[in-house]
């Protein structure tokens, strides 16, 4: 999980802040030596830490803190202001043309940093916005570079412009951008070939592209889990060509955190995205303040809101509401309401997201296998035993059991944990049930609780 062990080191440091009540100044000073220390382990660039820890120290030291019935807290929220402004401060979108002219975004990085898979994402994301994208096949390097783009690009439904592996880049930038023009297309995105910052002819490459085809955005693509290499290697490309904006892959995996810290101060340049994941609906928009406060431990609620709204079916969400307060939900309703929670992403990202769960998750042990075994007992089930849980005897759980390769235990337990659900929900019957279902409306599908 991305920035695990810095979240632990800060939370544990905030934890003791919290806990002394009035704080003197060395109180604070050694605080924010080992705010620094877990910084520098993170891989946050040098000179980005002696700024940042100067910036909050400055703020830390005054009157804000030391007047303050919780300083501790007041601490914690200049540190969280302060790496919001570290990060960027407000969203930064890639600008667009309007939709009868070709917006020209090129993409540029280093080998493996997912330039290819994060093009047909972003192309994807302006399709879902009404936007009619373009992918164009430049890496003509890279052994199935362009059946990779063909690919993925057929995935998310953006028609995709080749010319094969024996024309020159720059040429096919121009053909690609005729054919946009020619054919509608208002949005055109460049999957260029990864090459080394120190490779003359090949950044010579983009720089010949941006001039032939008046490239209107240089996106530079970093592998977030090398951390303050990617900073580095991410000014040398500005250096060299000028890029506009940054978007960070494996986010999701073992990042220490180094580049989403030090990238903007560095650069100078925003992060507009950011890859959670392998699936082509795994981009998520860049929110300093969203950041920050998963770093720091504190959860990020309205990523959590828009994935929820963005992946369940409010229509059959609004009736799973109505069914859930009236108690008379079924397996049926369960299996919806299971497929539309995995549809927004693993469990344990579903919790890193809410607040106070951060550093606890290391602790808890989410089997995700569970959810394909319910899964199988359900689909185990006749559409009349879905339907009506009452119908199950024993001979019916027996059946279902060796259906779904399962001992009849895990039947047992579904139905009693689906009878558990039902009876809390006529426990809190009339108005306590809208009230329950009012707060979680749009989450989770009214998924039941106890599962």
């Amino acid at each position: 999980m991305a920035f695990e062990s810095l979240t632990d080191k800060l939370q544990n440091i905030f934890k003791n802040l919290r806990s002394r009540g009035k704080l003197s100044e060395a109180d604070v000073k050694a605080s924010l030596k080992e705010v620094k220390m877990a910084l520098l382990e993170a891989d946050v660039n040098f000179k980005v830490v002696k700024q940042f820890i100067n910036s909050v120290q400055e703020r830390a030291v005054g009157q804000e803190v030391f007047q303050s019935l919780t300083p501790g807290q007041t601490i914690i929220k200049i540190v969280n202001e302060e790496m919001t402004a570290l990060m960027g401060s407000e969203t930064t979108e890639i600008p667009l043309k309007g939709n009868n002219e070709v917006t020209v975004i090129m993409m540029a990085g280093l080998q493996g940093a997912g330039k290819t898979t994060t093009c047909a994402k972003l192309a994807g994301i302006y399709k879902g916005k009404g936007r009619r994208p373009l992918l164009a096949a430049l890496d003509v390097y890279r052994p199935a570079a362009i059946k990779q783009l063909q690919v993925n690009g057929e995935k998310v439904g953006v028609p995709v412009f080749t010319m094969g592996d024996n024309v020159s880049p720059v040429d096919i930038a121009k053909a690609a951008y005729a054919h946009a023009k020619a054919n509608g297309n208002n949005i055109l995105l460049l999957d260029t070939a990864g090459r080394l910052h120190v490779d003359e002819e090949m950044m010579q490459e983009l720089a010949d592209i941006q001039s032939a085809v008046n490239v209107d955005s240089t996106i530079f693509i970093v592998d977030a889990m090398t951390g303050q290499d990617a900073v580095n290697v991410a000014k040398s490309f500005n250096d060299r060509i000028e890029i506009d904006g940054v978007i960070l892959t494996k986010m999701d995996g073992d990042t220490r955190g180094g580049a989403a810290l030090s990238i903007k101060a560095v650069t100078g340049k925003p992060i507009l995205y950011v890859g959670m994941g392998e699936k082509l609906s795994d981009l998520q928009q860049f929110y300093p303040d969203r950041m920050a406060s998963r770093i720091l431990g504190m959860g990020d609620v309205l990523t959590l809101i828009e994935k929820a709204t963005a992946e369940i079916d409010e229509e059959k969400a609004r009736d799973m509401n109505q069914r859930l307060k009236k108690a008379d939900f079924n397996y049926n309703d369960l299996l919806t309401s299971l497929n539309q929670v995995r549809s927004m992403g693993s469990i344990t990202d579903i919790l890193a997201m809410m607040p106070g769960m951060g550093n606890k998750l290391k602790d808890v042990d989410v089997d995700e296998s569970q959810f394909t075994q319910v899964e199988a007992i359900i689909n185990s089930m006749t559409p009349a035993e879905r339907e009506n849980p009452s119908l199950m005897n024993m001979s019916r759980k027996k059946r279902i059991a060796a259906g779904a390769g399962v001992d009849i235990a895990e039947v047992n337990r579904l139905a009693k944990m689906l009878e558990q659900s039902k009876s809390m929900m006529k426990k809190f019957g009339g108005s306590g049930a809208r009230k329950a279902m009012k707060r979680n409306k749009g989450m989770f599908g009214g998924f039941p609780f106890g599962f």
